[in-house]
């Protein structure tokens, strides 16, 4: 077995309940480099790496200030540097947290079309 198999299963099963629970719309499991990945309308809103490490794509101002605020939980290696996205540590993030990450992440990445159809966040919808 691929080292972190076990992590991407535990990881995937826990994404799946945490989108589903905030209904993202048109979010599928598929992959993007060849590592599990949740995408939007075909564009990828959070990736999971080797080790318990996800990556999630967001503006550059929010990454900067996410980082500064929870180093334990977000960082980003050279290779990320300057680009829209962070790393974030599967360990040390709560559901809730994670869960708000996801929604920006989703929104970010998703179709102006689509998003406008979301409630803003702490809004119930009619439906």
């Amino acid at each position: 077995m691929p080292k972190g198999h076990g992590d991407r299963k535990a990881a995937i099963a826990r994404l799946s309940r945490l989108i589903e629970a905030l209904s993202l719309e048109e979010v599928e499991l598929s992959t993007s480099y060849g590592d599990p990945s949740f995408k939007v309308r075909g564009k990828a809103m959070v990736t999971i790496k080797e080790l318990g490490i996800l990556y999630l794509p967001c503006p550059l101002p929010i990454k900067e200030v996410l980082i500064e605020m929870a180093p334990d939980i977000y960082y980003e290696t050279e290779h990320y540097k300057g680009w829209p996205g962070l790393l974030v540590r599967l360990d040390a993030i709560g559901d809730e947290e994670l869960g708000l990450r996801l929604e920006d992440a989703w929104g970010y990445r998703a179709p102006r079309s689509l998003v406008t159809k979301r409630p803003l966040r702490g809004q119930k919808s009619d439906g």
